[in-house]
């Protein structure tokens, strides 16, 4: 596993560097919030040459207004990763799967994740729809051994010192890179169909290698 961090504007600019190898940074919120600080953040994690994506806090209305607004705020680079962070009461889960939906047709060649917590997974979501990889929050359970059987790809297990630590289930931080432009490439390779995500023990998937499985098998 690999080690990674997300921040928004409740952390520094400067936040710590060493010993990970991606970030996730917040870029907006809704229709009208965006990070004052993002941009930096975004700085600090490329100088250091970590993978980078970006989150949304979705927020009750239109789903593709919200998916528009996020995009509208990035200049994508290959290799960047895209999240929604699900968290909002008043979101039922048909939205969730409308941004996810409408981001991953808008943000062609990059990876879209979903991140929510083990309560909304387990008893908000009613469709396992988690885009390119679920980013599953259970501070409750130690680094890289959340409480689902659902495939994950990204694992939240602290926010100890106001910093949110995350695991990734990758062997390092080429193989994260590897799949962070996964897509990228397969648009440019006739024929190429599968997106795959790390393999989760104990839900193997007929005909696939040991070590990686496709999302949706079931």
């Amino acid at each position: 596993m690999i080690h990674g961090i997300d921040v928004s504007s409740y952390q520094s600019e400067k936040y710590p560097v060493d010993g990970y190898d991606f970030v996730f940074v917040k870029v907006t919120e809704g229709v009208s919030y965006t990070n004052p600080k993002w941009v930096a953040q975004r700085d600090r994690a490329r100088a250091a040459g970590l993978v980078v994506g970006y989150y949304h806090y979705v927020t009750a209305g239109s789903m593709s207004a919200q998916g528009n607004y996020f995009l509208s705020k990035i200049k994508l680079r290959p290799g960047d990763v895209l999240a929604l962070d699900w968290e909002e009461p008043k979101v039922p889960c048909r939205d969730k799967d409308r941004w996810l939906n409408h981001v991953r047709s808008k943000a062609l060649g990059h990876q879209v994740v979903l991140y929510c917590n083990r309560d909304y997974w387990l008893n908000r979501d009613t469709t396992s729809e988690a885009g390119d990889g679920l980013w599953i929050a259970d501070p409750d359970h130690p680094a890289g051994r959340p409480a689902v059987k659902h495939p994950w790809t990204f694992h939240q297990y602290s926010s100890a010192g106001n910093l949110d630590r995350n695991v990734g289930r990758f062997d390092d931080r080429a193989a994260l890179r590897a799949w962070s432009r996964e897509k990228g490439e397969s648009r440019s390779r006739p024929g190429a169909r599968n997106v795959r995500a790390p393999f989760s023990p104990g839900r193997e998937c007929p005909g696939v290698r040991p070590e990686w499985q496709v999302v949706r098998c079931d």
